[in-house]
């Protein structure tokens, strides 16, 4: 099981070439699949293999985990075995026709304007990290990217000049985001002083840099977002999908086309962009309640 799992990951990473976060994901949904089979004794490729994953969606609802939860590893199973029959090692996909109870949507936390502007709100910029930070969360704000894509950034990736940055999602696709003047000001001023401080004598081309002159982390970003927002106020729970959530509801609300919203977030499918429109339901009703007739 060990040995499959692994040439699947190499598939993923060298084939497909799928991110490295989204192959750790798979990783650990096949892990806790191989770890269910150990324990029950249960063959990954017998021909009754269906008893199995049967079983394996029965214990994860007895252990309580989130009908999400369960789907994405189903998906996971699903297109391990995928791989397994086309490697001709089992011709048999015991996930076929399986399903997980339908899931409750949940719509994605989002910090009102106020809010935004209460967590952007830098009294003090004296700091080479306080002007990445202010950087880093205006860049974020302006763009609706992934916090993964923001840390990523070279220096090449970004033009000021022209007012628009180049952003590598999901599968390696590239998408090219326009941001603001304010964004602009602001990465601007990190980059005429605060970076070349934090850079010191090392060579990197990273965009945003930690105090050590290297990379910085999702973790320790989305740390940060939390820090500013509570010294700001802002109670919410806070993820590090939070301003960009905040992004393409506040797009939404001031009018812009659901197309063009799903190509700046990288969305492959727009069914993914369109439950930012149940978060628009105030901004439609005072419409309806303006412009209709009988309202």
């Amino acid at each position: 099981m060990d040995r499959m799992i692994r040439n699947f990951l190499d598939y993923l990473a060298i084939e497909k070439g799928l991110a490295h976060n989204t192959i750790i994901s798979y990783r650990s949904d096949l892990c806790f699949y191989r770890d269910f089979c150990q324990k029950t004794k249960i063959n990954p490729l017998a021909e009754n293999g269906r008893n199995g994953v049967a079983a394996y969606l029965s214990r994860m609802k007895r252990d309580g985990l989130s009908a999400a939860t369960a789907a994405r590893r189903l998906s996971s199973l699903r297109t391990f075995y995928s791989f397994l029959i086309n490697e001709e090692i089992t011709v048999i996909d015991p996930t076929e026709n399986m399903e997980v109870s339908k899931r409750t949507e949940r719509l994605p936390r989002i910090l009102s304007k106020i809010e935004v502007e209460r967590l952007l709100d830098f009294p003090v910029l004296s700091t080479a990290i306080q002007q990445r930070d202010k950087a880093m969360l205006e860049l974020l704000y302006a763009t609706g990217a992934r916090v993964s894509e923001i840390i990523n950034l070279n220096q090449g990736s970004i033009n000021l000049e022209e007012g628009y940055v180049r952003c590598i999602g999901k599968g390696s696709k590239e998408r090219i985001i326009p941001i603001g003047p304010v964004a602009i000001f602001f990465v601007r001023t990190y980059l005429k002083k605060s970076r070349l401080e934090l850079l010191g004598n090392r060579d990197t081309q990273l965009l945003f840099l930690n105090r050590y002159g290297k990379g910085i982390s999702r973790q320790s970003f989305w740390k940060t977002i939390k820090k500013y927002a509570l010294v700001n106020g802002i109670k919410k729970t806070i993820t590090p999908h939070t301003l960009r959530h905040s992004f393409a509801s506040h797009l939404l609300e001031n009018g812009a086309d659901l197309r063009s919203v799903q190509e700046l977030l990288g969305h492959s499918d727009i069914s993914t962009t369109q439950i930012y429109t149940h978060l628009t339901h105030n901004r439609l009703r005072k419409v309806y309640d303006k412009a209709h007739p009988r309202a």
